[in-house]
Formats: structure tokens, sequence, C-alpha cells
């Protein structure tokens, strides 16, 4: 029994992360086309995402791309993170806190620099789960098939033991072809159902 593990996703799971049309907002506020601002900035995230830039240096770029003065950048990045950290799904996080001593718990999330220190003091994720996986500290992003190894590797289990969490198709579709289970987030009450087979060791699908 101790051997089995449940895996979550962070954004669209473990908080609620609707979109806030910053973006949009960014492009307007500068005279920029739609779509300006994400377009300039895309390698930056991208560099976010893996870690090869630290988060002073995402600063320097978001300031120098768009013309920004460091109390622009200051708004920006605030705005950034407001829809990137979202609010608690507080029915999914107390029902996980009470899994502590049926299986292992971790999670995997595609990140940015700076997620941690943010998450960490905004949600304390790192009570809730013995591994926290980000994405822009092993340099790779789901759906690679390194972040499933990595993970199993950091929570010392066997893929097949694993029943992972996540929003999106094409990191469920990652996670089964990387050995482990999975299960599709579109809410709560399925989720715990889902879980709560897959610890009484009647997975399905």
């Amino acid at each position: 029994m101790e051997s089995l593990c449940v895996i979550l996703d962070i954004g669209g799971v473990l908080e609620i992360t609707p979109s806030t049309g910053w973006l949009h907002e960014w492009d307007e506020r500068l005279g920029l086309p739609p779509g300006s601002v994400d377009q300039r900035l895309d390698d930056v995230w991208q560099a976010g995402a893996v870690g090869t830039i630290s988060e002073t240096e995402a600063r320097a770029q978001v300031g120098a791309r768009l013309d920004l003065d460091a109390m622009q950048v200051e708004s920006f990045m605030a705005d950034l993170w407001a829809e990137y950290l979202g609010t608690p799904n507080v029915e999914l996080i107390e029902y996980v806190r009470g899994l502590r001593s049926r299986c292992r718990l971790g999670i995997l999330s595609n990140s940015f620099v700076g997620a941690r220190e943010l998450e960490t003091a905004m949600y304390q994720f790192d009570e809730l789960v013995e591994q926290i996986i980000y994405s822009h500290e092993i340099g790779v992003c789901k759906p690679d098939p390194r972040a499933f190894e990595m993970t199993c590797a950091r929570l010392e289990v066997r893929a097949a033991d694993c029943l992972f969490i996540d929003d999106y198709d094409v990191n469920i579709d990652a996670a089964r072809a990387a050995g482990m289970q999975a299960h599709l987030f579109e809410g709560n009450e399925q989720t715990i159902t889902r879980i709560a087979a897959h610890l009484d060791g009647a997975a399905s699908h």
C-alpha cells in the first residue's frame, strides 16, 4: 500500500486559474495590436518555464522588450502572478491533505521561475505533498517523458503505481505513455472518486 502514489498538477487543478485577460489589457495599455505583448515575450516565457533564465532576468527582459519603467514592470509581474496563482481549490486540497497516511503524494507542474517561493507562501504546497517537481527546476516541461520519469525517481515509486491528475489531455496522454494511470481533471467530485478508486485498488481505465 505504501507504494501507491498520487501526483497532481497545480494550475487548473489545485489552483483555480481562469483567464484574467491581463495580457490583452497590457496590449491596450501600451497601444499595441492584440497578441503583441505575448509574442514579444514568447521566448522569455519558454526560458522561464525551463529555468534557463532567472526571475530577475525575466523581469529585465519584460522591461526592455516592452519599454517599461521599474514600477510598470512590477505592475506587469503582479498581473502575471495574479492569474498564475489564481485561488485555492480548497475542496481538493483538503481531500489530498487527508491522504498522507494512505499513499505517496507529489506535484508535477509546468511552472515559471519564482513559482515555488510564491506558491509556498500562498498555499504551503510543500506541506501538502512530499515532493514538488517544477519544470523550471528540472529543465523540462510536460508532456516531455523525462518530467514523469524524474517525478517517479524523486518520489521513489514505480510509474505503474502512480495516478496522475492534470487538466490537459496532452499531459494525460504523456503520463499514460510513461506507464502511469492518469485522470483528466474536469471537477472535484469525479477526481476525488478516481483517486479513491486508485487507492482502493479498484482503478479503472
